[in-house]
């Protein structure tokens, strides 16, 4: 399950492009900041939302996930009725396809670097008290190695550690910056247990 915001001024447009041939890429559903929703894409089968990159051992996304694309710029908070309607979709599907909330993740987990959506205004702290993702608590002790935390949490996409830094913070820590931090550690080892 990966989530995307859609950078364009209305779902209207977002839409009008998902559906494009030339576009060359779609996501099986979009929701409006109003809260209406739009299945472009059947959840059987491949819609080109992911692109390259790499989450655990997967490396064609597109092929092994559901892209979920949510109307919004990306330098707004995302509006109270997409949340709802995106939380009452993540219900559904994760039951019936039985993913697990460490299953939902972000455009920018799977391609650090290249991608950062949905952004660090994005509510994953919402979604994860309602068991629709996951939010770590820091482990005493915390891990050791940057690298084996990073793959061991899933963030494995082939670039450098500290682009992979990057990308955890955005998400789990977004006022963060500079060097690896005991904070970073002990948020990835608790974020790998709950991988596991």
């Amino acid at each position: 399950m990966v989530l995307h915001y859609t950078a364009m001024t209305s779902a209207e447009a977002a839409l009008d492009w998902l559906c494009a041939p030339q576009s060359q890429v779609s996501a099986h559903y979009l929701i409006g900041r109003d809260g209406r929703i739009w299945q472009m894409v059947d959840e059987r089968d491949r819609a080109w939302h992911a692109g390259a990159g790499r989450w655990r051992d997967i490396d064609d996304v597109n092929s092994a996930s559901i892209g979920i694309e949510i109307d919004n710029p990306g330098d707004v908070p995302f509006s109270e009725p997409s949340m709802a309607m995106l939380e009452r979709a993540l219900a559904d599907i994760l039951v019936r396809w039985g993913i697990a909330p460490a299953g939902v993740i972000g455009h920018s987990d799977l391609a650090p670097g290249r991608k950062i959506d949905p952004g660090v205004r994005f509510d994953w702290r919402r979604l994860a008290r309602r068991g629709l993702s996951v939010w770590p608590v820091a482990a005493a002790g915390g891990a050791r190695d940057l690298e084996g935390a990073l793959a061991e949490a899933g963030y494995t996409a082939p670039v450098p550690a500290e682009v992979r830094l990057a990308a955890f913070r955005a998400r789990f820590r977004p006022c963060a910056s500079g060097p690896v931090e005991d904070a970073d550690l002990e948020l990835l080892a608790s974020l790998g247990s709950m991988c596991e």
